[in-house]
């Protein structure tokens, strides 16, 4: 997925908390991808893309880590 595509669009993360897509940024050393986002309660984050957009198994079923919810 494109990161620029969604940016300022909202997310959920499997745990239940909501997110806000800020843009992608490249790491300086690794020139790895990293989306960064931002929480309901203004802090900033940042994962690399392919975590942020990959998918994590719980209870044994394969689910989307961040899930667009608008």
């Amino acid at each position: 997925m494109d990161t620029y595509d969604v940016v300022n669009c909202f997310f959920k993360h499997y745990k239940g908390r909501l997110y806000k897509v800020i843009g992608e940024v490249t790491h300086t050393e690794t020139e790895e991808k990293l989306v960064t986002y931002e929480d309901m309660d203004g802090i900033l984050w940042a994962r690399p893309k392919d975590m942020f957009f990959g998918k994590v198994i719980i209870d044994g079923k394969e689910i989307k880590r961040f899930t667009k919810v608008k």
